[in-house]
């Protein structure tokens, strides 16, 4: 195998392995774990590298669109952002276990492009069984016919929640098909209204054990009513019916979403950082 400072460029021989570490983790592993299970280790169908040191997957780091370390001491962390280095910044974000993200970005800052915002502590939400609120009976997949009215929901909360246009760049193409795997998937969950969407989350991974839930959002007309807590808790609760269990992680500022993920059910089991760029 491939050996670069340390860290080896894993590949599907490797795959019983791998699977076994992120099953030891699956809740805060669920982003790459959901790939794994579908596309094995080959990076051109996973759509990104795994890199690994030590015989037994001792530390484990994912690079794609996003880089997520996974596991590893902090000579793990330092022979992956060795790579990371070589390699170059290709990612968007560092996101995974704050004890593994900030101290990989502290060996990164140097020589990686300024981080547009640290987001340092997200705490890491589960919900193993029903949510402890009635679900919302209005909430329910997207139809496939409905992206465009689904669509401007997901730009708003995207816009909100990053600080970014996710149209940016090429004019929205990209997004729109992102946005459109999810409905077709029929992982994006919503509250229509005359037409209009008042309340909307997905499914952002979903992997045999964990689903986790990403972009909820309500309308800002409908804020403070309830349909936050009552639409997540549907899509728990469909997740929760598919023998999963739910995972979030939400900004430890927003005390707003974090009091409504409680009343859910919802507890802390870990905290996630996220550096974006």
């Amino acid at each position: 195998m491939l050996r670069v400072a340390g860290a080896r460029l894993l590949d599907d021989r490797d795959r019983a392995g791998v699977r076994a570490a992120l099953d030891s983790d699956p809740v805060a592993a669920c982003m790459v774990a959901a790939r794994v299970e579908i596309a094995g280790l080959d990076p051109w169908r996973l759509g990104g590298e795994l890199w690994a040191t030590g015989s037994r997957f001792d530390g484990l780091c994912f690079s794609g669109a996003n880089l997520v370390p996974l596991r590893g001491d902090r000579s793990a962390l330092r022979a992956f952002a060795d790579r990371a280095r070589r390699h170059g910044r290709g990612c968007s974000s560092v996101v995974g276990r704050a004890e593994l993200v900030l101290p990989l970005w502290d060996d990164l800052a140097e020589y990686w492009t300024p981080a547009r915002e640290v987001r340092g502590d997200q705490p890491l939400m589960v919900l193993a069984g029903s949510p402890a609120v009635t679900p919302d009976p209005f909430v329910r997949p997207v139809r496939p016919a409905e992206l465009d009215a689904y669509l401007p929901a997901a730009v708003a909360m995207f816009t909100e929640e990053v600080g970014v246009d996710p149209r940016a760049g090429d004019g929205g193409a990209g997004y729109r098909s992102r946005v459109a795997e999810l409905v077709s998937a029929g992982r994006a969950f919503a509250r229509f209204e005359n037409g209009q969407v008042v309340f909307k989350a997905e499914i952002g991974a979903l992997s045999s054990q964990v689903g986790q839930i990403q972009g909820v959002w309500v309308h800002p007309e409908r804020r403070g009513h309830g349909l936050g807590t009552a639409g997540t808790a549907a899509v728990a609760e469909r997740l929760h019916a598919m023998g999963r269990v739910s995972s979030l992680y939400v900004n430890a500022f927003n005390h707003v979403a974090r009091a409504s993920y409680a009343r859910i059910g919802f507890t802390q089991v870990g905290s996630f950082a996220t550096i974006l760029f």
